[in-house]
């Protein structure tokens, strides 16, 4: 299957249209046009490669769920911790489980959650396909009939998608649990109060967002990582930068669209 993409070096021996450096700009800008538009064409027609997806399920989800509940479990204490004084100041700490409630779900679960698949997953997605795409094993699977993109991109992409809204809600559910301790360690609160008050804080809205919000960053960390790694060269070099590209550049991207997302639920909750 040939490729659609055009390579920056190849533009920059051609005369500019603007400049060298916002050709390659723009070029790049259509290269990923054409990436992310290949996958929902690919991701419609068959053969589906459903073994290859479950594996990276598995890799995405359940390999993800040490980090995870040590970072959740963390997060609960620590922004309790942090929040406890604010409120003893007016004699509000029975307060704290309401807003440790709207902060973990409309905020923290799902951006801890993605910074840290963008550290752990996206690093990983760039890596091993950057290191498939120097010793040339993608070209050898485009000779032997079979589609890589289908094979290698449209399989992570899906499981990023849709394993971070799941492991989001799990980053949720152990951050109640560290909350809940520090809490019960300090003011007394019961287990039932606790939960009364945690789940009585949040709205349909406040769930509905924070799972839209997965969905997204877990797109955009799956797609930027096989971007970077499919399009890595330079050898072992390449390897390298296409892992830390991927890194930096889905987690700079997850908080724009964290900013974005706060925008469009503050307009819904204005109606």
């Amino acid at each position: 299957m040939e490729s659609t993409t055009t390579k920056p070096e190849e533009a920059a021996t051609e005369k500019p249209v603007v400049s060298r450096r916002l050709d390659r700009v723009f070029l790049e800008l259509y290269n990923v046009a054409v990436f992310v538009g290949r996958f929902f064409k690919e991701v419609l027609v068959p053969p589906y490669e459903g073994r290859e997806i479950i594996r990276q399920f598995f890799e995405v989800g359940y390999k993800s769920l040490g980090l995870i509940s040590l970072t959740g479990f963390i997060t609960g204490i620590v922004f309790t911790n942090q929040s406890r004084p604010s409120l003893a100041e007016f004699g509000a700490t029975s307060w704290l489980p309401s807003l440790i409630a709207i902060a973990i779900v409309r905020a923290l679960a799902p951006l801890v959650t993605a910074l840290i698949a963008s550290g752990k997953v996206g690093s990983n997605i760039g890596a091993e396909l950057g290191s498939m795409k120097v010793t040339e094993q993608i070209d050898a699977m485009e000779v032997s009939a079979t589609n890589p993109y289908k094979f290698l991109v449209v399989s992570r992409v899906l499981a990023t998608t849709f394993m971070i809204p799941t492991l989001t809600m799990y980053t949720i559910f152990v951050a109640m649990v560290g909350a809940f301790i520090n809490v019960n360690a300090n003011e007394a609160t019961s287990f039932p109060a606790f939960i009364e008050q945690f789940f009585g804080a949040i709205t349909y809205l406040d769930v509905f967002s924070s799972v839209i919000k997965s969905f997204v960053f877990g797109f955009t960390i799956g797609m930027v990582g096989c971007y970077k790694g499919y399009h890595s060269s330079k050898g072992t070099e390449g390897v390298g930068k296409a892992a830390n590209s991927s890194v930096v550049t889905s987690m700079f991207l997850v908080f724009i669209e964290e900013l974005l997302a706060l925008q469009i639920v503050a307009a819904l909750r204005a109606v």
